[in-house]
């Protein structure tokens, strides 16, 4: 284990990429009330960033398009809870994590299925280890990702995967190509225990990939077990998924829970002529061009 070596001034940044569910089929539930799941997932190079720097007392601020949404709750912030948790795991160790500053921009909407919260906390666990000069091994890591969400350890790898289990069986996908993609999200939000609760079933098919046939055959194989009760909950995913189709996308399909829409187009060029001709039409809602990494990118600028 490193010794902290973080000099006064200096600032590290994280990404906090939008965490994409290409598919997710709820397959069990333990009799502790998780859910089993398999999900194929990917991220995109939009979301949130961090920054880290040597503070005289933690400080922690939040500015961003989303900002205001988040203030007030610092007290549960999963940023703070990652702080917490490192910060322990390091002094147990022996090592020093001395005050940071965190400034927080918050660029993707709340709890709209695109694990935002849970990215912010694999980039501050990431953001700190750096800016503190650790070097802790996987497993510890690995039990504080798990410990702050079952998301977190994928937005911790931020990068293509298949995710199994509750979310913390992890195998990632290297021949997965990048996607042209535009998210959209009508800002309402959709209760995640009530899409859950309205299942019609919760033992469904296994997720299983189709190598011989192109990545959106594939995913037209595959599904979101949780979008027909989240359309029912949210009639504005039908809207927003049908606007997606008319603008050229060739493929759409929700994320997560929900509300947030995903639609696929053949190059980057459309899908940011698509973004704006959505906002033309919803300006209240969210558009947002973008690219998703390729199998073999790791992702982090």
């Amino acid at each position: 284990m490193a010794e902290n070596s973080a000099a006064q001034g200096v600032i590290v940044s994280e990404d906090a990429f939008a965490k994409i569910n290409l598919a997710l089929h709820v397959t069990g539930q333990r009799p502790d009330g998780y859910h089993l799941l398999e999900m194929l997932v990917t991220f995109a190079r939009c979301g949130d960033r961090l920054e880290f720097s040597p503070a005289v007392t933690d400080a922690f601020h939040i500015s961003g398009r989303f900002g205001a949404l988040l203030q007030g709750d610092g007290g549960i912030n999963l940023v703070l809870k990652a702080r917490d948790a490192l910060r322990s795991a390091v002094l147990d160790a022996g090592g020093r994590a001395p005050a940071v500053r965190i400034h927080l921009r918050k660029e993707l909407p709340i709890a709209s299925g695109i694990g935002g919260g849970s990215a912010d906390a694999a980039a501050t666990l990431r953001g700190l280890m750096r800016l503190w000069g650790m070097a802790l091994p996987a497993e510890t890591i690995d039990a504080i990702a798990i410990s702050l969400g079952a998301d977190v350890p994928m937005c911790l790898a931020s990068r293509p995967l298949m995710a199994r289990g509750i979310g913390d069986r992890i195998e990632t996908v290297g021949e997965m190509p990048a996607f042209a993609m535009v998210l959209a999200n009508p800002l309402k939000g959709v209760s995640t225990p009530e899409v859950f609760g309205r299942l019609a079933s919760k033992t469904n098919k296994a997720l299983v990939l189709t190598p011989e046939a192109s990545w959106l055959d594939a995913l037209g194989t595959i599904r979101n077990d949780l979008e027909p009760p989240a359309r029912a909950l949210l009639p504005e995913i039908a809207t927003i998924s049908d606007m997606l189709t008319d603008e050229g996308a060739l493929f759409v399909r929700m994320s997560g829970s929900g509300a947030t829409c995903f639609g696929i187009f053949d190059s980057t060029a459309n899908a940011e002529a698509a973004a704006a001709a959505l906002h033309d039409k919803r300006p209240d809602w969210y558009f947002e061009a973008t690219e998703t990494l390729a199998g073999d990118d790791h992702g982090r600028r």
